[in-house]
């Protein structure tokens, strides 16, 4: 039922086929399968969903009867099939959306706001902390949740902060704020709002005339390629200049479904650009870094950068060290042009820009 890169360069990055639980279980109707509303609506969220399809270590199974208290678990139907059948707690997809028990483990570099978002936050919902950008945050749901979450601490509802975005509160303060050229919506992810709401809200963002750039962080490509329908795209196409930001950490994440939903986007006008996070386990070694970036330009996305992890609480077992990273982008840019090799990057809280590495 789907199809991922094998990311080896060749022309042939999109042919190598996964059959996916539900094809095991007697499948689904493709109408089904391919609306997004039921991709949503059947998401694995709970443990009696991940063991009947999986079986569990006990650093998983553990890791799932606690996250209801941090980050909830869900996963969507198009990217849980991208999990092997046979038990390897250790599989890249697997790794960044099954709980584990490190999560309740404690870090001396553990922050709740790893970004320092909250202190810079004018209204409920809009981060000002650059002097030209804001970060709007509409939404705190997501399609799937990524268990080294930056926003942990509010996405997802069972975290131990609530997003109570003030929409109109924050239009106020962008019309007064003329400084402020570059908006970049992301909370939760934007695209799982109906299109009419998309739709309004980038027109209401468009109405205010020093706005120059619109941006959308969103994984939803990812998660739930079925929801780049052409409708949207069209939705999307008004409102130009749009870029968007779409995040992918491994080449077996761009599915030829992904591929498909990439190409509409950048069909419609929509510079891509992917922003990676380098986590211990998943891509911290160079023959999936290359493979990724490879991937990435044959789906027409520019690799632009490689986060290092934020400190979350409970992600110090995805943390890679900063000489490690190092290392491997200076390999990466021994092998690959210029275009493929990502910028190498950190957050630090009170800093005027991402960080360097």
């Amino acid at each position: 039922m789907i199809t991922f890169a094998t990311g080896k360069g060749d022309g042939k990055e999109f042919v190598s086929h996964a059959p996916g639980f539900w094809s095991r279980n007697g499948g689904i109707a493709p109408e089904l399968w391919n609306d997004w509303k039921w991709q949503l609506k059947n998401r694995v969220t709970s443990l009696a969903q991940l063991e009947k399809h999986l079986d569990l270590s006990e650093e998983e199974r553990s890791g799932v009867l606690l996250s209801g208290d941090k980050l909830a678990l869900a996963i969507t139907p198009h990217f849980f099939n991208l999990i092997p059948g046979e038990k390897n707690p250790d599989d890249p997809i697997r790794r960044q959306m099954i709980p584990r028990i490190e999560e309740t483990w404690k870090s001396p570099y553990d922050m709740a706001d790893p970004c320092g978002e909250d202190s810079h936050m004018p209204v409920p919902g809009l981060v000002h902390r650059y002097p030209d950008r804001v970060l709007f945050l509409v939404t705190d749901r997501c399609a799937s949740y990524c268990r080294y979450c930056t926003r942990s601490r509010v996405v997802s509802g069972v975290g131990e902060q609530e997003l109570h975005t003030d929409f109109e509160e924050a239009f106020r303060y962008l019309e007064t704020h003329t400084e402020v050229r570059d908006v970049l919506l992301s909370g939760g992810d934007a695209l799982i709002f109906s299109d009419d709401k998309i739709d309004k809200l980038l027109s209401r963002l468009r109405a205010i005339k020093h706005i120059e750039f619109l941006r959308i962080g969103t994984r939803v490509p990812i998660f739930l390629p079925q929801r780049i329908t052409p409708e949207l795209c069209a939705i999307l196409a008004k409102h130009h200049p749009l870029w968007m930001s779409v995040h992918v950490n491994h080449p077996r994440e761009l599915t030829i479904e992904v591929k498909e939903a990439l190409e509409r986007l950048a069909n419609a006008g929509i510079p891509l650009g992917n922003q990676s996070v380098l986590l211990a386990g998943v891509n911290d070694d160079v023959d999936t870094l290359q493979r990724l970036s490879v991937a990435l330009l044959d789906a027409g996305v520019l690799p632009y950068y490689l986060h290092l992890p934020d400190r979350v609480r409970g992600t110090a077992h995805f943390d890679v060290a900063e000489s490690r990273a190092q290392e491997l982008v200076a390999a990466l840019t021994a092998r690959l042009s210029g275009y493929l090799v990502p910028r190498l990057v950190r957050e630090i809280p009170g800093a005027s820009s991402k960080t360097p590495i």
